[in-house]
């Protein structure tokens, strides 16, 4: 045991294990303010980065040349990993106490709808007339900014609670300049990292363009150079699943908007539950690298040949999917060779958790394939990370816990009684892991929450405010 890790031990190294909130915060320095251009004010302010070590973790590194470590360390200084080992020297670091803890990277979730959080008060998943498409249809069309800024907070704060540090935030309710700032400035404020996919409105007409002026104009106002917050689209479908509700395009119209995203050199997201979409898609010429769709349902052997040829991923909702008819493909376009990454899709009737998301892929590929099923919890906790870092173009950021790479970590209680005593990790995680278990969640080197409590935001005030603005559109909506 080394002389700094010796029990009631006090040295420049600090252990950070015990201390409240305030008190975490004030080891990292004075707080940093968040960018918010759209005008609102921040609900809270992001803890400044510092110098840490996570010591003694089991460190789940999901980078091959480093490997697992049953105890090691982790350094990070000024946002970034310095160094991943079984022992890190690091004279004057404060230090964070990993026994009884998984240290991995956070989960990068890669197709969610943020703006839709604050209406989980309307739903009710068991009432056709108050389920998602009808509620969402019927409100979002009265949205102002200040909606879209208050449920996509509320939702990052789950999020991170919930282990997310890097989301994509699919925002098909883009209905002004003012909106997508806003819908920014809450992932600014929040602290996560992220993919903005700028998206058409609620019910505008199926032959109307999206704004690419606006759509440039984000771009060059909002992607900075920390590569916190990225952009890119989110296009209707081509294959008229929900288009009632979510508009539908042809593949003129398809041309027309990706092409605008492809001249800014932005990318492409899609639903495709629907039949039809990859071959309509191939055949007008739009598959690409660039492009990622989303529930992998009603494919045939062609479609997956198509996508893994010209390197189109896919997003896998599993616990929105399992609702849905047909089968979840997650397990065929693995062995198709097709890009795959994990989401969330929405929390107005289910939570946010990628340990639930990790279990019911597992749990739906021992149903339908048996003792023929390939996919490993190991390949299932790659999913909820690095995958869907690649996914988004953050590969080179985040996803692993390799030195040189942006520090977006959690921590993972095991020694709780759902997850003690532990066994392989991996298994750990994907069939007896939850939220709860989440203890410390690290992003770009700000310790955003730590022992289960955020740092600096006042979760209470954030979901007065939201209470606040749903109260207010159903009154604009004239909601019963």
């Amino acid at each position: 045991m080394r002389k700094d890790k010796q029990p009631g031990s006090i040295n420049r190294r600090t252990v950070l294990t015990g201390s409240s909130a305030l008190g975490a915060l004030s080891l990292f320095g004075a707080p940093a303010i968040a960018q918010n251009a759209a005008g609102m004010q921040p609900s809270a302010t992001l803890p400044a980065r510092g110098e840490f070590v996570v010591c003694g973790a089991h460190v789940l590194s999901m980078d091959d040349a480093i490997g697992d470590l049953p105890s090691g360390d982790v350094h990070v200084r000024d946002g970034a990993i310095v160094a991943v080992a079984a022992n890190v020297p690091a004279p004057g670091a404060q230090a964070i106490d990993g026994k009884g803890m998984i240290c991995m990277p956070g989960f990068v979730e890669t197709h969610w709808h943020h703006w839709t959080n604050f209406l989980r008060p309307v739903m009710r998943q068991d009432d056709p007339k108050r389920s998602y498409f009808p509620v969402t249809a019927g409100l979002g069309v009265h949205y102002i900014p200040d909606d879209s800024y208050h449920s996509v907070r509320l939702g990052l704060a789950e999020a991170l609670s919930a282990g997310v540090t890097t989301t994509q935030n699919w925002a098909h309710n883009t209905r002004s300049p003012k909106h997508a700032d806003a819908e920014m400035s809450a992932m600014r404020d929040s602290g996560i990292r992220g993919r903005f996919a700028y998206g058409n409105p609620v019910r505008d007409p199926n032959d109307k363009q999206m704004d690419s002026a606006d759509l440039a104009r984000a771009k060059r106002d909002w992607t900075g150079k920390d590569g916190m917050l990225t952009l890119g689209i989110c296009s209707r479908s081509v294959d008229d699943a929900n288009a009632a509700t979510r508009g539908g395009i042809t593949p003129d119209m398809a041309r027309k908007e990706w092409g605008a995203a492809r001249d800014l050199g932005l990318p492409i997201t899609l639903h495709t539950s629907g039949k039809g979409a990859i071959k309509i898609l191939n055949t007008a010429g739009l598959l690409g690298k660039d492009v990622q769709m989303v529930h992998p349902l009603n494919t045939d052997a062609e479609d997956r040949e198509l996508l893994a040829k010209h390197g189109v991923s896919y997003s896998t909702s599993p616990t929105g999917e399992a609702r849905r008819p047909g089968d979840l493909q997650f397990d065929e376009m693995l062995e198709a060779g097709v890009k795959m990454s994990l989401s969330i899709d929405h929390i107005t009737t289910y939570g946010c958790d990628c340990f639930g998301c990790m279990r019911m892929l597992y749990t739906l590929s021992n149903h339908r394939f048996g003792a023929k099923k390939k996919v490993t919890t190991k390949r299932l906790v790659q999913l909820a990370t690095i995958d869907g870092a690649r996914d988004l173009g953050f590969g080179d950021k985040t996803g692993s816990l390799t030195p040189g790479k942006r520090a977006d970590l959690i921590l993972v209680r095991t020694n709780v009684p759902n997850m003690s005593p532990l066994g392989d990790p991996y298994d750990a995680l994907v069939t007896m892991a939850q939220p709860a278990n989440i203890d410390t969640v690290v992003v770009d080197g700000r310790i955003l929450r730590r022992k289960g409590e955020f740092i600096a935001l006042d979760y209470d005030k954030l979901v007065r405010e939201a209470s606040d603005a749903l109260a207010a559109l159903k009154t604009r909506a004239k909601w019963a």
